[in-house]
């Protein structure tokens, strides 16, 4: 069985107002992972990702690239210690917090 790792990402740049939560979902789940992504108030995006290690990096860099309107100048990763049991199967867009 393959182990999950539950991964945040604060997307940064122009990356509001041009479909990036949208892209970013469809992404996570053409790629079957699950988790979820938000605006944040600050202008960024945030992701919650739970993936193998040998999927994440190729995710990070797709994320990296967003979508054609977009203009990424950062995305910040970090390692959540949430269980792989307590993530989602599915992909969520939420509300802006």
């Amino acid at each position: 069985m393959t182990q999950l790792r539950a991964t945040r990402l604060a997307i940064r740049g122009h990356v509001q107002g041009v479909g990036y939560r949208v892209w970013l979902a469809r992404e996570a789940e053409r790629r079957s992972l699950g988790g979820w992504v938000r605006n944040r108030a600050d202008g960024s995006v945030e992701a919650l990702v739970f993936a193998a290690p040998s999927e994440l990096a190729d995710f990070i860099a797709a994320c990296r690239r967003g979508p054609p309107a977009a203009a990424v100048t950062e995305v910040a990763v970090g390692e959540e210690s949430l269980p792989a049991a307590e993530g989602f199967d599915d992909f969520a867009v939420w509300p802006t917090a």
